[in-house]
């Protein structure tokens, strides 16, 4: 093995050594050594590593090193004459100054986004050049046609048309109008290839017969004009529409343990607990819930199923009475002050005086937009006038004294977006507005010039509005989650101390009420939840759960110490205690 290796291990005896030595045998194979030493890093490699501020070289530069041109790219920093370093006119470096108008920017990214190449500021071209040299280097300024081009172009379209007509003759066309001759080099081929093969054979040409067209459609089935001469029915749901005395559900009941009859706000409230009832004859999600005036022993619903219905608060609970006479969402309804008569608004444009009583329509009221809200006027020589918020930033007022009556007798125009709340005020001689403009208006009733302009930086969208039962105050449910107090006074100022948070409300049309003795603050919540705040300490002082979906509808019952009406999207109206 040894002398495979070519190596020879010595004895340890000297003598024996010396007397037996021999010269080491010579063979061809290469020694093998089984552990080298390797160098990690190259030691001369390492010596030519000089860093910047070393004045001296510890080694000898080979002279292909020292007449090596320089490698990598050049230094964009440094100028051209000598290693100074350029002056930075921006963080990143430095860049060459181009004078370049707006204009002539905006043109030229234009036309690289247009047509895949651009003018740079020395006078090339940058992107496709096969492209710029076959359309000359023109921008897309330059292509524009001509005036007469264009009116050349104007002359061969067809008219728009009249955007009332549906079908038939002068029916609108819109940005869909063609062109005159689109279609006539299709036209010149087919009279080519008719003279063509009438030059071969005898080609007789049959009698071209119109198609037969459907009759126009009627107006009143599209979103063009809406049918506002739908039949108003009422139904009646009760066990009986007269009681052993002749008296229908408008008496309110004296059999109770509770006096009706008395003034609201004389008792005492308190937060409700437990859920005592349910109502449910709604398809659609519910949009208002109104109990009747003063004694509460009706409840007016409206929702988005184009129904009203009324329902019996106390005895059997069951729904009285069904209203259909609208034929879109109704958006809001209102009683008049002795409760006779309700109101009711829609996206049918329409707005709807009816009889509670027995249900008949009475009058029908119209300004072409769409009402989002709807008021009576509290006070008793005003009773027979409402106000009405609508789609078109107006504020329009209507007598129902006059029936069916055109035009409204008084505009307040001054707002720059839909009309969300009407809130009556100052013993009924001023109301306050507010709108999607993210601003509050008050007004004197009766005279179209805003007394009071409110908008600030932070001011969100006011959606729901309640007064406070001392009329001093007025809770406006806004849109950034919180619930902001007005002063109902002269100067109409946000009380900063009042803020009531802790629900969510973005997103949809939340109800705020304020109890009868002004004592609790209430609102939905888009969690399905009901809170509660006391009006003091403005702390939220109770928040159950009562619906799977927002809760959209709330209201406080006029008498009773603790009960109130819930309503959500899942158009189920619940009554608590």
């Amino acid at each position: 093995m040894t002398s495979l290796l070519g190596i020879d291990y010595g004895s340890s005896d000297d003598e024996t050594a010396s007397a037996t030595a021999k010269p080491p045998a010579t063979t061809t194979a290469s020694s093998i050594v089984a552990a080298p030493d390797v160098s990690v890093e190259d030691p001369v490699q390492q010596m030519m590593l000089v860093r910047p501020t070393d004045k001296s070289i510890a080694y000898n530069v080979p002279y292909e090193n020292l007449a090596r041109p320089a490698q990598g790219p050049g230094n964009p920093f440094k100028s051209a004459s000598g290693n100074a370093l350029k002056r930075k006119n921006l963080i990143t470096g430095y860049a060459e100054e181009a004078v370049v108008s707006d204009t002539t920017f905006n043109t030229q990214h234009r036309t690289f986004q247009s047509l895949g190449y651009t003018k740079a500021p020395d006078g090339s071209y940058v992107g496709d050049i096969a492209t710029a040299e076959r359309l000359g280097g023109r921008d897309v300024v330059q292509m524009r046609p001509s005036k007469e081009q264009s009116e050349a172009l104007r002359r061969k379209r067809q008219k728009k048309g009249d955007s009332s007509i549906v079908d038939g003759e002068g029916a609108y066309k819109g940005p869909w109008a063609r062109y005159q001759d689109e279609y006539q080099a299709l036209e010149d081929e087919a009279a080519v290839a008719g003279e063509e093969l009438a030059s071969d054979e005898e080609y007789a040409e049959e009698e071209i017969v119109a198609p037969v067209l459907p009759p126009p459609t009627s107006k009143a089935g599209t979103d063009y004009q809406d049918n506002a001469t739908a039949n108003e029915t009422s139904e009646f749901h009760g066990s009986a529409q007269f009681d052993y005395q002749g008296r229908t559900y408008m008496h309110v009941p004296q059999d109770l343990d509770i006096d009706l009859r008395a003034e609201p706000g004389t008792v005492k409230n308190y937060v409700p607990k437990k859920h005592i009832h349910t109502w449910k004859s709604h398809s659609k999600a519910i949009t208002a819930l109104r109990f009747f005036p003063n004694s509460g022993h009706l409840l007016l619903s409206s929702s988005a199923d184009s129904k009203i219905k009324l329902w019996d608060v106390y005895h059997d609970r069951e729904l009285l009475r069904t209203f259909s006479g609208h034929t879109k969402s109704v958006t809001d309804v209102t009683f008049n002050p002795d409760g006779t008569r309700f109101l009711s608004a829609s996206y049918d444009r329409q707005m709807k005086l009816w009889d509670t009583e027995y249900g008949k329509c009475i009058s029908r009221y119209s300004t072409g937009k769409i009402p989002h809200v709807i008021r009576f006027n509290p006070s008793p020589e005003h009773s027979s006038e409402f106000l009405a918020g609508m789609s078109d930033k107006k504020i329009v007022q209507f007598d129902t004294r006059v029936p069916d009556a055109k035009e409204p007798t008084q505009e307040y125009d001054h707002h720059l977006g839909p009309v969300n709340t009407i809130t009556f005020v100052d013993q009924n001689r001023r109301f306050i507005t507010t709108s999607d403009d993210k601003s509050l208006r008050a007004w004197e009733y009766n005279i179209p010039v805003p007394i009071k302009f409110i908008a600030e930086p932070y001011m969100y969208s006011l959606i729901r509005s309640a007064p406070h039962p001392s009329g001093k105050y007025v809770a406006f449910q806004s849109g950034d989650n919180q619930i902001v107090v007005y002063a109902a006074t002269d100067r109409f100022r946000q009380n900063r101390k009042k803020s009531f948070r802790g629900h969510n409300n973005a997103g949809y049309a939340i109800d705020v009420a304020v109890s009868p003795d002004g004592q609790f603050v209430m609102s939905g919540d888009s969690g399905g939840y009901v809170c509660f705040w006391d009006w003091k300490t403005c702390k939220m002082w109770h928040k159950m759960i009562a619906s799977d979906g927002p809760v959209v509808a709330a209201q406080w019952h006029p008498q009773e110490t603790s009960k109130i009406a819930t309503a959500g999207l899942d158009g189920v109206i619940k009554y608590w205690d």
